[in-house]
């Protein structure tokens, strides 16, 4: 294999995305028409298949961005292909987040692709290749909330624009707390490269522990209701009530008992 069929092949989307990008449409496509006996079970799966879609988008960013900034090696790894399989840790990658939705309806993707840092040059590269991330649930959010800021929800069904919300949502927390700057998150990787040698050093055997840590604060009830009603917030601001959102986490945990969401 030549140099050049090699590197288109490092790049050639993955059969394995191609499914999850195959699986969400069904669904999506389901849960618009209805054809799901249980819509519960069409929207969990349209959300969740979404959901590691955007993952691998994020990760995709920070790879492509590195890409171009020096690091050549992370097509060799794979990671410009969108298959979750060729990340580092795929329990970080993939399972922890899907946990966390399932959970606390919370959207908080992990540490998944190895940058070989010492390729790359500028701090402000470094800086952008974390920013990368977080930058792509940005754009989702901004995707997922477009029909109603737009006000083009005229025909969209109802299940449908609960299960949209539901996911602008998760895109809108994942975008806000991945840039906290806590070791082991973007917002972190953003700050790292212009911090000191010390301070780095004395922070390092800390980042391993930071994605769990603030899960473990969003469980504080003071700090999940103050975190909340800034999403709201911020939703409402794009034209989501808090009734949609809550309507569309209602219908994905179609294995609870649910709550009375039908609107007039």
């Amino acid at each position: 294999m030549t140099a050049t069929a090699a590197r288109r092949s490092d790049r050639r989307i993955s059969p394995v995305f191609v499914g999850i990008l195959a699986v969400t449409a069904v669904t999506g496509w389901a849960t618009w028409t209805g054809f799901a006996e249980q819509p519960g079970v069409a929207v969990f799966l349209f959300v969740t298949a979404a959901w590691i879609v955007s993952l691998c988008l994020h990760e995709y960013a920070h790879a492509r961005t590195a890409l171009h900034s020096g690091d050549i090696s992370v097509g060799s790894k794979g990671y410009l292909t969108l298959n979750p399989l060729k990340y580092t840790h795929a329990l970080l990658s993939i399972v922890l987040p899907v946990l966390f939705v399932i959970m606390g309806g919370i959207g908080l993707p992990g540490g998944a692709v190895f940058i070989e840092r010492g390729r790359i040059r500028g701090r402000w590269k470094h800086s952008l290749i974390s920013a990368a991330g977080p930058l792509t649930n940005v754009l989702f959010a901004a995707v997922c909330t477009a029909p109603f800021w737009l006000e083009a929800l005229d025909g969209v069904p109802t299940d449908f624009r609960f299960a949209l919300a539901f996911l602008a949502l998760l895109q809108v927390t994942a975008a806000i707390l991945n840039f906290l700057p806590v070791p082991g998150l973007d917002g972190y990787g953003v700050i790292e490269p212009w911090l000191s040698y010390k301070i780095k050093r004395q922070v390092e055997p800390f980042a391993p522990f930071g994605l769990l840590f603030v899960f473990a604060l969003l469980w504080v009830p003071s700090v999940n209701h103050a975190f909340f009603d800034l999403i709201d917030s911020i939703l409402a601001g794009l034209g989501i009530s808090d009734f949609e959102t809550y309507c569309g986490q209602d219908l994905y945990r179609f294995w609870q008992t649910s709550s009375d969401c039908s609107v007039s």
